[in-house]
């Protein structure tokens, strides 16, 4: 098996994707980074109506396809009131809790282009004031954003520029440890793109000849489910999202090896592709672990329900802290792209 590109090129990757801020919906600045890192290749690319980018690299056989995907969309909020007293009221992008994003720092995107700092609070934040600070419920009515500039009302904040739908990101607050980890917000799902990013440029620099074309579709959508549900073509028999490990109590994946999803809340995914992922891991000694995600759907669970006639599978470094303060480590990205270069190498599953 060719030799993969180091793993500090993909972690320094990583580093820029998540650097980029880009909640579902507003999307284009990271699309644009993803095209613009194979400028000079020659590869054939587009952009589907969504936003999202379509890559494709012609194999021996043209009559069956395979296709890979991984999502840059992530979550993120968006102004819903602005308050009298000029601070901010959001709704969610995507699935997280409120109290995850209690004390982060955030950007405002205002439609002029402009972007604003600010702090995404309590409104009962002050122990020196709110008999209830630790009680209160973390939620869409208390939860509020303090703006970094001088505004005390609705009418100082609307004069910045600042509207009812403005975008509002995360600060990532990405870190590259000594030991190996990183940790960032938006690990899902910017590790596998980066992953997949990475494998697309070894193919191409290699000049390796892919047994079947192979479509790689960096989708941006998926955090509110339909990222991957199109852009199918009717000769793709195979289609791997490449997602996250979702870790905790009761899971069998870690930070330190792949994860080849079983099960999520969309149901089995197809066992024939999962055993063959399996014997892809075993035969090139790769770290894997099978797992069951039970609130977790994926772009390839959304392409299944789209009605697309396709084996689907997923697989995925392992990520701590889920929609929170993610974490994974670097053997997990090493064996996640060994499993996804071995793959786009192998045959087609028997079904």
């Amino acid at each position: 098996m060719s030799e993969f590109p180091q793993v500090k090129d993909t972690i320094q990757l990583i580093k820029e994707l998540v650097s980029i801020p880009s909640p579902s919906g507003n999307t284009r600045r990271v699309i644009d980074f993803c095209e613009q890192y194979f400028s000079g290749l020659n590869l054939e690319m587009k952009r589907n109506r969504k936003g999202g980018l379509l890559i494709t690299i012609p194999g021996e056989n043209a009559d069956k396809h395979r296709m890979l995907t991984a999502h840059v969309d992530t979550l993120g909020a968006m102004v819903k009131e602005i308050k009298s007293n000029g601070r901010l009221k959001l709704t969610m992008i995507g699935g997280f809790r409120w109290n995850s994003v209690e004390g982060e720092y955030c950007k405002i995107e205002t439609d002029s282009g402009r972007t604003y700092t600010g702090t995404i609070l309590m409104k009962q934040t002050s122990v020196h004031v709110y008999k209830d600070a630790g009680e209160a419920k973390r939620n869409e009515q208390n939860i509020e954003v303090r703006i970094d500039e001088i505004t005390n009302s609705e009418e100082e904040t609307r004069k910045l520029g600042i509207n009812v739908g403005d975008f509002v990101s995360f600060d990532p607050r990405v870190e590259i440890t000594t030991s190996g980890f990183i940790k960032s917000r938006h690990l899902d799902d910017k590790a596998s793109t980066a992953i997949l990013l990475q494998l697309i440029k070894h193919i191409h620099s290699k000049k390796i000849k892919l047994p079947y074309t192979t479509h790689f579709l960096i989708s941006n959508n998926e955090e509110i489910g339909y990222g991957g549900n199109a852009n199918v073509s009717p000769e793709t028999v195979e289609y791997l999202a490449v997602d996250m490990g979702a870790l905790g109590e009761g899971q069998a994946s870690d930070e330190y090896t792949v994860s080849i999803c079983a099960k999520d809340s969309s149901g089995p995914y197809h066992y024939g592709l999962r055993k063959h992922l399996v014997q892809l891991a075993k035969d090139n000694n790769i770290d894997y672990k099978v797992d069951i995600y039970p609130y977790y759907g994926s772009d390839a669970s959304a392409a299944i329900k789209a009605g697309h006639d396709i084996v689907h599978g997923l697989v995925g470094p392992g990520i701590e802290s889920s929609h929170a303060f993610e974490r994974t480590h670097e053997s997990s990205l090493i064996n996640t792209q060994k499993l996804l270069l071995a793959y786009v190498l192998s045959p087609i599953t028997e079904i």
